[in-house]
């Protein structure tokens, strides 16, 4: 570790990520003596889903949660996200095989050789088929994948990991929050709101285009500035840019005939993971299990030795523990707000907020609203499950059209799924980077900042152009 990062470090003052998420659990607590405790009423659809029903919220006896109902409330948060932990630890053992295996290496010498003269090429070529992927089938999930896949190349191009990181959470975030055929965040929101499925695609995908060329030029600025400046890189805790470009006499390995073959098995264990992903809706517990598969199998026809290819996946485990394990406490602080019963109090309160700025400001205030409840409320189905029954009514009394109300609930939705500490799959990115939360929070909160002003005006438009 170089001095100045060292020097970095002592002078920083964040707390660690795990006692952010404890104070935050300690906050909901004390909330829960504060806040009165209610419920909305719910109805189960046809899909077997809970969805929130307008106008049916009431005060209920108060439940405060008591000493030991905080205590617990870790061990609930990870037993709540068992299957997310524990499909992040195993990516993390899987790639350690397939670095052990020889076959990163493969990969990235020859994507390095291919653009050692136009290095900075590699971060639209990559965040342009990342967004677009999202955008149509919601798989945000897959940043687990993409990342270990070209950190690497990104490392060995003379960027560093913030690069990486950015090119991998910018790109499926935008995507995401301006999604177009995706059926999680969109399909959900529009059957709730009874809105034709994946209508009002045009202007979505313009704003898609213009919040991806935006967040490119972000990325683009810093990889630019960080791969002549190493030293840039400290300031978010990453000192490992190279200091220079790859060389034009870059040697590429010749890969043997079981690195070929361990090749051709992994092309086809990926491709199935994203048929799984999107015919048969498999998520962390099935990816999990899939994972050990890949990795085993990938390690014994490159010729790993079963005890080497258990050590690899021992010593990946323990790079990504962290990311893993700060899910299941960001999880406590819902855990918290539930067992308190003021979950559902909070997002009437927040309905409330959004009723009292003038009709031309409510579309604007949703997507505040919105942007604000995914640090409770992290996934984008549940979300619009308990949200847009309400925001839909709401849109109808202010006269916003309810396609404008879906698009608010996008972008507040989508957007800050790679700056709360409670989105899961964005700290087990943060955790394969080895990246501190609190470091790319500095590095990313001008882009959040620019995309929520331009989303504001975005929904003003909307209304504007009766969407």
């Amino acid at each position: 570790m170089s001095d100045d990062l060292i020097t970095e470090e002592k002078r920083s003052k964040v707390p660690h990520i795990y006692v952010i998420l404890l104070m935050m659990i300690g906050l909901a607590a004390v909330l829960t003596h504060i806040i009165p405790a209610g419920e909305y009423s719910r109805i189960t659809d046809d899909s077997g889903a809970e969805i929130l029903q307008d106008g049916t919220y009431s005060q209920i006896p108060s439940s405060p949660v008591s000493f030991f109902d905080f205590m617990f409330a870790v061990p609930d948060g990870l037993i709540d996200t068992a299957d997310i932990v524990i499909g992040i630890i195993i990516i993390g053992g899987m790639f350690a095989v397939i670095e052990r295996a020889g076959l990163i290496e493969l990969a990235v010498s020859r994507l390095a050789h291919i653009f050692e003269h136009k290095g900075l090429w590699i971060i639209p070529t990559l965040m342009v088929p990342f967004a677009l992927f999202t955008a149509f089938t919601d798989q945000i999930e897959l940043a687990l994948v993409y990342l270990p896949a070209i950190l690497p190349l990104i490392l060995r191009l003379g960027f560093d990991k913030i690069t990486a990181t950015g090119i991998v959470l910018v790109s499926t975030v935008v995507g995401f929050g301006l999604g177009l055929t995706a059926p999680a965040n969109v399909g959900t929101a529009q059957r709730i709101a009874q809105l034709p499925l994946y209508s009002g695609i045009g202007y979505r995908a313009l704003l898609l285009a213009i919040f991806l060329l935006i967040g490119i030029a972000f990325v683009w600025r810093h990889a630019a500035r960080v791969r002549f400046n190493p030293e840039i890189s400290t300031r978010y805790g990453t000192a490992n840019a190279m200091t220079e470009p790859v060389p034009l006499t870059l040697t590429i390995p010749k890969p043997t005939g079981r690195q070929i073959a361990a090749s051709i098995v992994l092309l086809f264990a990926f491709a199935f993971l994203i048929y799984a992903l999107l015919v048969f809706g498999w998520f962390f517990r099935e990816l999990a299990g899939l994972y050990l598969i890949i990795g085993a199998v990938v390690g014994l026809v490159a010729g790993l030795r079963p005890s080497e290819i258990a050590e690899s996946f021992n010593s990946g485990f323990q790079k990504i523990l962290l990311g893993a394990l700060v899910v299941g406490f960001a999880r406590g602080v819902a855990v918290v707000l539930e067992d308190g019963n003021i979950m559902d109090t909070i997002i009437f309160g927040a309905a409330q907020l959004a009723q009292m700025v003038p009709d031309s400001l409510t579309a604007v205030m949703m997507l505040v609203v919105q942007a604000g409840l995914n640090f409770l409320i992290p996934s984008g189905s549940g979300q619009a499950m308990v949200t847009m029954p309400i925001m839909s009514g709401l849109a109808d009394l202010s006269g916003v059209s309810r396609q404008t109300a879906v698009l608010a609930f996008l972008m507040g939705d989508g957007f800050s799924n790679i700056f709360y500490p409670t989105s899961g799959y964005f700290m087990a990115v943060l955790a394969i980077s080895g990246i501190r939360w609190e470091k790319w929070i500095r590095y990313i909160w001008p882009l959040i900042a620019i995309w929520y002003g331009l989303g504001a005006v975005a929904v003003v438009v909307a209304g504007l152009i009766n969407y």
